[in-house]
């Protein structure tokens, strides 16, 4: 049995019905009927787009439960995260997950008013486990499903903010993680979502774990050269800034490449090592720290003054390095901009940000998907429902 049918299984079973309890539910599902409730719909949220199994429940704008289990330690002894490990894990986690996220919120599966599941972007195995169980739940419940991008996801994690103030719009948003680096325009959460530029090679966070093993670092790279960037010199090596040169912004003005990043410090690694000179590690990763946030904060505020945008929403899980969030707040302070940062609990990929993404949806009387979408690993952000 693959992963994915599996977790179809494994979610159904969850939800015992009768025969023609269970024709009934299929029915609804598959009409694609909006839920009643459309002022503070009750939503579950579905995230497997990468190595994160996240289960979120949210009411309207206010967060119920966001549990997440991740399959990290299982791909550190590889260095990165592996596909078929992935999907596998989310196999394993997502019914328990589900189980835990319904307990710490309170409510049955027959309380919900939609179902909500990221179909991409993503791997294309992790999603389909995700996509396969939020599709047999909606069967066996009867509930609507929505079907939503999980980059744009990481904009709507910030509806829920703890001290409760609303999300101004239009924003830019720099979303930033292992998987991805994007620059967008988003005038409105559900039906409109400019991207801007993104990566044309690595994404940010995949030249930080590549870094991180040229240093002796282990796996995941952002959290040990953040710790040891602490104690280093940001100025001490001028690493190069990926298309920031005059004839590259006019081609890529909003887009970002880390690869020659990676190389330069390879190399100047490697000349240090043949010399056999003592450097400074701790320099070395302030200094590439540096390299990188200081293209993603050029960048994004360059966007924020082109477009008359007086807003900047930080998302993924390298807002979690501590120079972004500064050097971000220093910036933005400067050029007059308004800085939005989600609690970092919900930086990270989660189910509540898709949740939270999914109730927009609804409370804007958007019809629920049909149960024809699929996995889509190359799901553009343009296209912010399936």
């Amino acid at each position: 049995m693959s992963a994915s049918t599996a977790a179809a299984a494994s979610a159904a079973t969850a939800v015992p019905t009768s025969a023609a309890a269970s024709e009934a539910a299929a029915a609804s599902a598959l009409s694609g009927v909006a839920p009643h409730n459309t002022t503070d719909p009750l939503v579950l949220g579905i995230e497997t787009s990468c190595d994160e199994t996240g289960i979120g429940i949210v009411r309207g704008n206010h967060l119920l439960a966001n549990v997440i289990s991740s399959s990290m330690e299982e791909h550190a002894r590889y260095g990165g995260v592996v596909p078929e490990v992935a999907a596998r894990a989310h196999l394993e986690a997502i019914q328990p997950a589900l189980e835990q996220a319904l307990a710490e919120a309170g409510v049955d599966l027959a309380d919900l008013d939609a179902i909500a599941v990221t179909s991409g972007p993503g791997l294309a195995g992790a999603l389909m486990v995700g996509v396969a169980a939020a599709k047999a739940l909606s069967v066996a419940t009867g509930k609507p499903l929505y079907a939503v991008n999980h980059l744009v996801g990481h904009v709507g994690a910030d509806v829920l903010r703890d001290d409760g103030t609303e999300i101004d719009l239009p924003t830019i948003a720099l979303l930033v993680s292992g998987g991805h680096t994007s620059l967008l325009h988003v005038r409105d959460l559900v039906s409109d979502v400019e991207l801007l530029g993104e990566t044309i090679d690595d994404a940010a966070g995949e030249a930080f774990d590549k870094v991180a093993r040229l240093l002796g670092l282990p796996y995941p790279g952002g959290p040990h050269i953040d710790r040891i960037a602490a104690t280093g010199d940001p100025q001490a090596i001028r690493f190069p800034r990926g298309l920031s040169r005059p004839k590259d912004l006019e081609r890529h003005r909003y887009d970002f490449s880390f690869s020659g990043l990676k190389t330069a410090v390879a190399r100047w690694v490697e000349r240090e090592q043949d010399a056999e000179t003592d450097y400074s590690k701790a320099d070395v990763a302030a200094s590439f720290r540096e390299a990188v946030v200081d293209i993603l904060l050029t960048k994004a505020v360059a966007a924020c003054v082109d477009r008359d945008v007086p807003r900047l929403l930080l998302g993924g899980g390298v807002v979690a390095n501590a120079r972004v969030r500064e050097l971000a707040a220093e910036r933005c302070a400067a050029a007059g901009i308004e800085l939005r940062i989600p609690p970092l609990s919900l930086c990270t990929d989660n189910g509540a940000m898709i949740a939270a993404l999914g109730a927009q949806l609804v409370m804007a009387g958007k019809n629920p998907s049909t149960l024809g979408f699929s996995a889509d690993s190359t799901l553009p952000v343009t296209q912010i429902q399936a």
